[in-house]
């Protein structure tokens, strides 16, 4: 007898694996394939049912229910088991022939023993040894899976070791160029490979470069280009390299005794049997390139060739600055110049992706989105350190996938959208920019402002006549009154209205625009703004850029120029919100006219009253901690009695003030709580009284007067 058995996925759980390499449905077929060889048909099959036809002495129900259940289980975990459902049924007369004669056809990679037949009232099954013959079916099934991944690692483990015994040269070149980015370099490398024989064949080794120089940013790669290069020139056996060390990382720096040192001790060390490639960072010496002291280090160089491949390295600089530099160091040596621009979202992506690899696990289709919404918050606030940082933040997503599989039994190495995004700062709160407005306190006088902006450059996008204005704004008031927040809000409201394409937030200090030396600092500003484009870019103390001078020591004025050329360039796709006190502001808007016209909106943020500062702890604290009845009053007299002249000077910090003495008091509470090994933190109005004493925030409140008299 035939019967018909339908197994059926979850379709729940199908859509957590939709980016899995091989979907669930051809792992079911292929160990249904594995397991029964030719002893079923397939009647239907889509993408979470597959139907089957088996001859009813092939294999019990219960065996094959249960067999089936192991293996996902053992793929997927009891998530997997739990997707499955199953239904037996007598197959129709028009059942498969092949299925039919299945009780007498042996597969054509398996020889199978019938397992014993659904039991019916006059046929008795013996299950445990149809439970023993399916394990060893499906144990023999996993092996040759084994053996078979076992074949292929040893002949590709085969092909690369015949492959680096011919050519380790070309073996080097392949590292070079799965390499992310660095085309000038990978250039060199090419260059380099195919000029080799030719430099054999005519005994010129010596006439390849004496020296590269790398303009490059900390944490871009540096050191692995370097350690490539030096694998490439001992394959190509151009020099004999060093087998250990091959690269040595000194500074210039004239100012440090300790640098001379020990860059002159790398220096004489030096051995020509074993060739090393020494890195001189001249960042400092940038502008001293005609000094008598630099000239004179040069010099000494070229008596030292036949001990060292020389490498240069400077921040990525304008190109104008990078000529300067060559030409400064190619009157004495055949300089090869390399640059390097910070890495762009898609290179990072495949940089991430390469590293993931790296370590057994794989991507799905949605997950980057996560990854990328993390790397957005690393440069937040102007320190991303490159591939660095990118690497790190790999290194955190791995840990917690394998620490939440270690939680849930299983090994998936399936990197899903929901793992990349638990490594994301917890900002889920599913409000709009509106409703995140209407709860901030004081927001009611801004709201009006906002729509009138809102309103103006919604009217433009529709109006093909009306002139397209610049979206950039000003926010002027103290630290503390909600200039961060509410740029954060008018990003989130323009990506709602569809004003901006990417609507992502980048917060800068405005020094942070400024390079550390000549050329720096341009490229540095553009590479912020490309970052932003469709986005907001938020300047805090933006009046930094501009002293009231015109010192050409202070690289202010140049990255307020660049930042003025990207706005101008950019004007209808990123936003560019400079903030800071308003007097300082308005100076230096007189100090560029360009600059004021390109931002037009202009918000004011008043000092919060009293009694807004005791309505922002109060939202501080709300939700989060529980507290005694005597608490808020305390708290309330606390605020209202707060001094004038602390409201009002220029440098109190309003909401930060409130944050920081919130903050201590549930410290104090979280320290009482512990002592007395209590594991629930309750605030009181001693916990209050204790961080208000403290010296930051005593002596604020207003005197009382005498009362006259008795």
């Amino acid at each position: 007898m035939n019967v018909k058995i339908k197994i059926r996925l979850s379709g729940k759980w199908l859509l957590e694996h939709t980016g899995d390499d091989v979907s669930p449905i051809e792992v079911l077929g292929d160990f249904l394939q594995g397991v029964l060889g030719d002893r079923f048909s397939v009647d239907e099959r889509s993408f979470n049912e597959i139907v089957l036809v088996v001859n009813s002495s092939a294999i019990s129900q219960e065996v094959l229910e249960s067999s089936v259940k192991e293996e996902f289980k053992t793929r997927y975990g009891n998530e997997g088991a739990e997707a499955l459902s199953f239904d037996f049924s007598k197959a129709e007369d028009k059942t498969d022939a092949r299925a039919e004669e299945s009780n007498s056809t042996t597969g054509e990679g398996y020889s199978i023993e019938p397992l014993g037949k659904i039991a019916t009232s006059e046929e008795k099954t013996d299950e445990t040894e149809g439970a023993k013959a399916i394990a060893d079916i499906i144990a023999l099934f996993h092996e040759e899976q084994e053996d078979d991944k076992a074949e292929e690692s040893k002949e590709c483990k085969e092909e690369a070791e015949a492959k680096a015994e011919t050519d380790p040269a070309k073996e080097c070149m392949d590292d070079i160029c799965a390499l992310v980015g660095a085309v000038e370099f990978k250039e060199l490398a090419k260059e380099l490979y195919s000029v080799a024989p030719i430099l054999a064949e005519n005994k010129t080794y010596d006439t390849v470069h004496q020296a590269y120089l790398f303009s490059i940013n900390d944490g871009h790669g540096y050191t692995t280009y370097l350690e490539n290069l030096a694998t490439l020139i001992d394959a190509l056996k151009i020099r004999r390299m060093a087998k250990s060390f091959k690269v040595v990382e000194e500074k210039l720096n004239f100012a440090s005794e300790q640098a001379m040192m020990s860059l002159n001790k790398t220096l004489s060390n030096g051995s020509p049997s074993s060739c090393k490639i020494l890195s001189i960072d001249i960042c400092e010496c940038m502008n001293k390139l005609n000094a008598p002291e630099f000239r004179a280090f040069i010099m000494r160089l070229p008596s030292l060739m036949d001990r060292f491949i020389f490498t240069f390295k400077v921040p990525f600089v304008d190109k104008e600055v990078l000529s300067k530099i060559h030409n400064a160091l190619s009157d004495i040596l055949f300089v090869r110049t390399m640059s390097f621009p910070p890495l762009t979202n898609e290179e990072i992506k495949q940089f991430a992706q390469s590293e993931i690899q790296k370590y057994g696990f794989r991507m799905s289709k949605n997950a980057w989105a996560g990854i990328e919404k993390r790397v957005v918050e690393e440069k937040r606030d102007g320190r991303f350190y490159g591939l660095n940082t990118v690497k790190k933040i790999v290194r955190e997503l791995l840990y917690k996938k394998q620490l939440d599989n270690a939680k849930r039994g299983k090994n998936d190495l399936l990197i899903s959208k929901k793992d990349t995004y638990a490594i994301c700062d917890d900002d889920s709160v599913e409000l709009s920019g509106y409703e995140m407005l209407d709860r901030m306190v004081g927001a009611s006088g801004l709201r009006d402002k906002i729509n009138e902006i809102i309103s103006q450059i919604e009217l433009s996008r529709m109006d093909a006549k009306v002139q397209a204005p610049c979206i950039h704004m000003r926010f002027l008031g103290s630290p503390g009154t909600g200039k961060t927040t509410v740029a954060r809000i008018i990003g989130k409201i323009l990506k709602e209205k569809g004003v901006l394409r990417v609507g992502n937030f980048f917060e800068y200090a405005g020094r942070d625009f400024c390079g550390r030396f000549v050329g720096e600092t341009a490229p540095k500003t553009a590479g912020i703004c490309r970052d932003a484009y469709g986005s907001v870019l938020f300047i805090d103390e933006a009046y930094s850029l501009y002293k009231g001078n015109e010192s050409s020591a202070d690289y202010g004025r140049e990255a307020l120029d660049t930042l003025i050329a990207e706005m101008e360039n950019h004007r209808s796709d990123m936003v560019v919100i400079m903030a800071g006190y308003t007097d300082e502001m308005n100076t230096l808007m007189e100090g560029n006219a360009g600059l004021a016209s390109r931002m037009p909106y202009v918000i004011e943020f008043p000092n919060f009253t009293r009694e807004q500062l005791y309505e922002i702890y109060v939202s501080m604290i709300e939700g989060r901690f529980k507290y005694d009845s005597d608490l808020l009053p305390a708290v309330k007299e606390y605020f209202l009695n707060l001094s004038d002249s602390i409201i009002n000077a220029k440098d109190f910090s309003n909401a930060r003030f409130v944050r920081n003495l919130f903050e201590r008091t549930w410290a104090k509470s979280a320290m009482r709580c512990q002592l007395a090994n209590q594991k629930t933190i309750f605030v009181t109005k001693a916990d209050f009284e204790r961080a208000s004493c403290e010296k930051e925030f005593s002596g604020m409140m207003e005197k009382k007067k005498s009362k006259i008299g008795f």
